[in-house]
C-alpha cells in the first residue's frame, strides 16, 4: 500500500460497465486506473401547458460527486461489481442531498434552455444509481493522457 490511503492495491467497486478495457489502451508503459465516484438519476421534468395535456420530457443526469459536475447522458448505464487493481479512487466531494439538489437544478436548467415555459416545470428524480466511473491513464510520448472507458475520449492529463 502507497502512502495515499486512496490509492489501493486492489478495490471492488460498482462500476459503470466499460466499453474501453484497461488492456486495450495503447501506453508506453503501464496503465494507471482511477475512479470518479457518480451518481445516475433518471428524471422527468412536467412542464403545464394551458389548454393541451402536460408536457414531459426525460432526461437521464450523470453527477461527477468528485469534480462537481452534472451532465447530461444519452442512457442509463449498467453497473457491475469488479476488482480493480492498483487504483486511486477519488472521495465524493458533495453528499447525496447535495448531488440531488445539483440533479435538479441541472433538469430545471436543460427544461428552461429547450422549452417555452408558462410555469416552474415539476421535477421527479427517480432513485439514483451509485457507481464509478472508470479512468485509464495511458504514458504517451507527448505526455500522459486521461481515457474515458466508457466513451473511450481522450484528454491530456494535467497536474
Amino acid at each position: 500500500m502507497t502512502g495515499d490511503d486512496r490509492v489501493r492495491e486492489r478495490a471492488t467497486l460498482d462500476v459503470v460497465e466499460p466499453a474501453i478495457e484497461r488492456e486495450s489502451v495503447e501506453s508506453a508503459g503501464r496503465v494507471g486506473a482511477v475512479a470518479y465516484p457518480y451518481l445516475v438519476y433518471r428524471a422527468t421534468a412536467t412542464i403545464p401547458r394551458r389548454f393541451l395535456d402536460d408536457r414531459e420530457t426525460e432526461y437521464v443526469v450523470s453527477l461527477d460527486r468528485s469534480r462537481r459536475l452534472a451532465l447530461r447522458a444519452d442512457e442509463h448505464p449498467e453497473t457491475e461489481q469488479r476488482t480493480v487493481e492498483d487504483v486511486l479512487v477519488l472521495p465524493a466531494e458533495v453528499s447525496r442531498e447535495q448531488a440531488r439538489e445539483m440533479a435538479r437544478d441541472a433538469v430545471f436548467e436543460w427544461t428552461l434552455r429547450s422549452r417555452s415555459l408558462g410555469g416552474a416545470p415539476d421535477i421527479d428524480l427517480a432513485e439514483s444509481v451509485a457507481a464509478h466511473k472508470l479512468f485509464w491513464i495511458a504514458d504517451r510520448e507527448d505526455g500522459d493522457v486521461l481515457v474515458d472507458s466508457v466513451t473511450g475520449d481522450e484528454r491530456p492529463l494535467e497536474g
